[in-house]
């Protein structure tokens, strides 16, 4: 009821046009007026706030939650509305979040408000309606109707037509790099709207709060706010434009960039061209380490890879070896939860995975994914049996001789789970009908 009523007092009672339709669609040569009145619009607020509260996260420096800010919006909107148009509201510093990352590095997320979160979301759909049409066909990241399958199938026909050498570009520490000069410059080229350009340098320069201590911040966008991803296409753009330019063939999802030529003389000419560009233009670092020319089906992109011969798509080992890290984390004993709830975890798990790395044209891996997950699973519930193995064994149906032989057997668990013993008492059937999904699509 809370949220129908803040819902209401943001959106007001009477339905407007959609935000598409009232946002200005000027050409890409012009700058666009008036955009914050559009970013304060009813219909605009009240998609925000779904938004928001469609992607929940967790809360910032003031502990509000995202179920939280329908009430908070329903109580203060208005005086919020008044602080934003006389320009007198000031975003609160992100919350620092370090997330792991598979290499054991740590992600740097920065985690707003979320009333803030809600105001970037309401600028975010109007900037949205400017910016996109004037991005690069092939920037796929962050972007409506684009996607990181698109930008993989891209890659593939590029390799496939001939152009097999790639120019691996990593970025070092995109997001906490980029110039706040250079990316209000970019955006001043599109927006005349001054109160609405101080307002987005005025979240760009709110600050990160890191323990109890608040740091400024003089460049960089933190990852974790709704704006952020747009701005990073907004900075990005000239990569692409700067690409065309030169009739490269590339293939770009947020800071993860590949461009693909002919041999690889080729390749280290572009790279040490792009990185002088990248670092003289733009002000951004290429990670060495983690950037290289090279074959396409010795690279992964997006968590995929080609197969060297015929060039099919490939989940690649890095994004196995992560899943097999999760799944080991769900199904460790020592969290002593029961099968059901295990399978329940896995379930959602694996059928996310599936949704993502299902386009894979490559299945074997997939099959033997399938093998290792229910190995894991016989491997735990024969260690949950414990002492009680002969007798778990007998009841479901196998025989005295061999039963016996498997609980005295001196090999361990994960030896055992693999035996003739527990495929019979634990068939692939039992675990399908407990809900485990396949992996393998066809």
């Amino acid at each position: 009821m809370a949220s129908e009523q803040a819902a209401e007092t943001v959106s007001g009672t009477t339905p407007e046009d959609e935000l598409m339709a009232g946002t200005p669609s000027n050409p890409a040569s012009e700058r666009v007026t008036s955009l914050f009145e559009h970013v304060l619009k009813k219909e605009n607020l009240r998609q925000a706030l779904r938004q928001v509260r469609r992607n929940r996260g967790a809360p910032g420096i003031d502990g509000m939650s995202v179920d939280e800010l329908p009430g908070y919006l329903k109580d203060h909107w208005l005086g919020i509305k008044d602080a934003l148009q006389n320009e007198r509201y000031r975003p609160q510093p992100v919350k620092r979040v370090e997330i792991p990352k598979p290499d054991g590095r740590k992600r740097k997320l920065g985690i707003p408000t979320v009333l803030d979160r809600f105001i970037q979301q309401a600028i975010n759909q109007v900037l949205q309606c400017v910016f996109d049409p004037t991005f690069h066909p092939h920037s796929y990241g962050f972007r409506p109707k684009r996607s990181a399958h698109q930008a993989v199938r891209h890659a593939q026909e590029q390799v496939k037509a001939g152009w097999s050498w790639v120019v691996d570009l990593d970025l070092e520490a995109f997001f906490d790099r980029v110039n706040h000069d250079r990316l209000m410059h970019r955006l001043k080229q599109r927006i005349d709207d001054p109160a609405l350009l101080r307002l987005i340098g005025r979240f760009l320069r709110a600050g990160v709060q890191i323990g109890e201590t608040v740091e400024p911040t003089q460049e960089g966008v933190p990852q974790g706010g709704p704006l952020s991803p747009l701005l990073a296409n907004v900075v990005l753009d000239e990569l692409d434009q700067e690409l065309t330019r030169r009739g490269h063939r590339f293939a770009r999802y947020a800071d993860d960039c590949n461009v693909f030529v002919r041999s690889k003389s080729a390749g280290t000419r572009v790279m040490q061209s792009l990185r002088r560009y990248l670092e003289r233009t733009l002000r951004l670092g290429v990670n060495e380490a983690k950037s290289a020319v090279d074959r396409p089906w010795k690279r992964t992109f997006l968590g995929f890879t080609l197969s060297r011969k015929d060039k099919t798509l490939k989940v690649a080992d890095k994004a196995i070896d992560a899943l097999k890290d999760k799944v080991r984390a769900i199904s460790v004993r020592t969290r002593g939860h029961r099968l059901t709830q295990i399978i329940e975890e896995l379930r959602e798990l694996l059928l996310g995975w599936k949704a993502y790395f299902g386009i894979t044209e490559v299945q074997s891996p997939l099959r033997d994914l399938d093998r290792w997950v229910r190995r894991r699973l016989r491997c735990y519930l024969w260690k949950q049996w414990d002492r009680s193995g002969y007798r778990q064994l007998r009841k479901r149906g196998v025989s005295r001789e061999l039963a016996w032989n498997t609980a005295k057997s001196a090999h361990g668990p994960w030896r055992l789970s693999r035996s003739p013993a527990l495929a019979i008492a634990l068939p692939n059937r039992y675990f399908t009908g407990l809900g485990l999904p396949t992996l393998e699509t066809r």
